[in-house]
């Protein structure tokens, strides 16, 4: 094993401990917090002269104020599909149609919704971190063939640590991403 072969391995878990941190921000972003927000909507599809197309492309949506999200479609044609899609999303609250555009009003969210929201996203950064631990136990195993298969054994000692420091690290970013989504939610 060289140097360049262990300097690779670790490069490696640190990009599959970013993507755990990337995957994390994107199911935290799918948890509303009871504020109107245009990602609510970004994974919605709607059926545009036949072919599923996302929604931003057949309309521009906005905030009007913290609960009402507006939905203007570039042809008045798409408004009833839009509709239909919104509600075959089941995403948990009713469009508003008015012949101009969609609006939809986010109603406020329960205390117990909001504790039921948070133990939602902790276990999604439970999920992250278990994700980043994974990946340091791959890097370990491999500096401890390295060192078996010749590579310095200070030098993989040294290795370890840079591994668990990143670790660390990255469950301190999970921990905070954690951390503002929970205050984000509970803020009424």
């Amino acid at each position: 094993m060289t140097q360049e072969d262990v300097n690779d391995n670790i490069e490696l878990a640190k990009m599959g401990m970013d993507h755990s941190i990337e995957h994390l921000q994107h199911e935290l972003v799918k948890i509303r917090a009871g504020k109107a927000n245009p990602s609510m909507l970004s994974g919605l599809v709607i059926p545009y002269y036949g072919s599923p197309t996302p929604l931003n492309q057949v309309a521009n949506v906005s905030v009007s104020d913290s609960r009402t999200i507006i939905i203007q479609p570039w042809e008045k044609s798409m408004i009833g599909p839009i509709e239909k899609a919104i509600f075959e999303a089941n995403l948990g609250f009713t469009p508003q149609n008015d012949g101009e555009l969609v609006r939809i009003n986010i109603p406020p969210l329960t205390e117990e919704r909001r504790k039921g929201l948070v133990k939602q996203a902790k276990s999604l950064g439970e999920d992250a971190k278990v994700s980043v631990r994974n990946e340091r136990k791959k890097a370990m195993d491999f500096l401890k063939k390295a060192v078996k298969g010749g590579y310095p054994e200070d030098a993989g000692k040294r290795k370890e640590d840079e591994v668990d420091n990143m670790t660390k690290s990255y469950g301190g970013k999970i921990d905070a991403l954690i951390e503002a989504k929970e205050k984000d939610i509970m803020t009424i």
